[in-house]
């Protein structure tokens, strides 16, 4: 199975790994749709694949203004905590 299948399950052009970059990088033009992007990836992804295509700061700084489910919330949270060492201010 295509891992973005998970994510991208409603949208099939998104399923292949070419087009999916090309529509990140176009997508950081406009905060709302790539917000859209990383929330797929934070709610439905594998860690790895989210790793994939954002790094963990990327991650990380859009984390506490992004919705999501109690429990990604607290998966992401733990792994920035984790792996990220991310400086608070």
């Amino acid at each position: 199975m295509n891992h973005l299948e998970a994510v991208f399950w409603d949208y099939p052009q998104l399923k292949n790994e070419k087009n999916l970059k090309r529509f990140i990088e176009k997508s950081k033009k406009s905060k709302k749709v790539y917000t859209w992007v990383l929330r797929r990836f934070l709610e439905n992804a594998r860690v790895v694949d989210a790793f994939e295509y954002f790094s963990l700061k990327e991650i990380a700084d859009i984390l506490p203004e992004i919705r999501l489910t109690p429990y990604s919330r607290k998966k992401w949270e733990r792994i920035i905590e984790v792996y990220g060492k991310t400086k608070r201010k």
